[in-house]
């Protein structure tokens, strides 16, 4: 049976980490401060979360899944489309999930904070290289389709297509890490998306 307060001290357990881990970081975050700050014993955090992880991943988790998804929808829906159709799409579905990915981001800033701020040390930490090493791939596949359409090999460096990619990632997720304004992040985003456009287009030659 679970008794009134329950939910209260749960959500006051999530509370006092979600302050410990802005501050701290996962690794360097104490679960004593943790359980001290939310007015519980040890014992009873062990009620509510196995472990330190467990709880980092009840603050972040839900969002996390949300957005690799997402992420990983838009790239399959580019893929799905007939080669002329990504020839005439380019950047158009990738441009409408990036939109899509900043708005639930600042719907949800606490919680990516803490991903791209808090993170090392767990499974979260990987979420930029993850999207990266999808990006790489679907780049090579768009690579691919353009040979079968009868564009030249542009012969891209390895790692410097991963170089790029991730800077990519890096900027994009700046806007979070450095609590930019929500309108001046979508001017940023357009402005971002216009120089890597460009870019990407000059080095893959089409």
């Amino acid at each position: 049976m679970i008794t009134k307060s329950e939910p209260q001290t749960r959500t006051r357990i999530l509370q006092a980490a979600q302050a410990e881990f802005i501050e701290k970081g996962f690794r360097a975050a104490s679960l004593r401060s943790i359980v001290k700050a939310a007015g519980v014993t040890t014992g009873a955090f062990y009620g509510y979360f196995e472990s330190k992880a467990q709880l980092f991943d009840a603050l972040v988790g839900e969002q996390y899944e949300t957005i690799m998804a997402r992420y990983r929808e838009a790239q399959e829906a580019f893929r799905r489309l007939a080669p002329e159709q990504q020839h005439e799409n380019v950047g158009e579905i990738s441009g409408d999930c990036m939109d899509w990915m900043l708005e639930y981001m600042y719907a949800n800033p606490v919680a990516f904070r803490l991903i791209l701020c808090a993170s090392d040390g767990t499974p979260h930490a990987d979420m930029v290289d993850e999207m990266a090493r999808i990006e790489v791939d679907a780049t090579d596949k768009f690579i691919h389709t353009l040979q079968q359409l009868g564009q030249p090999d542009p012969k891209l460096d390895k790692q410097l297509e991963h170089i790029l990619v991730s800077g990519m990632f890096t900027a994009f997720f700046e806007v979070i890490v450095h609590e930019m304004p929500k309108e001046r992040a979508y001017d940023y985003m357009r402005e971002l998306r216009a120089f890597y456009t460009a870019g990407w287009k000059q080095i893959i030659g089409f």
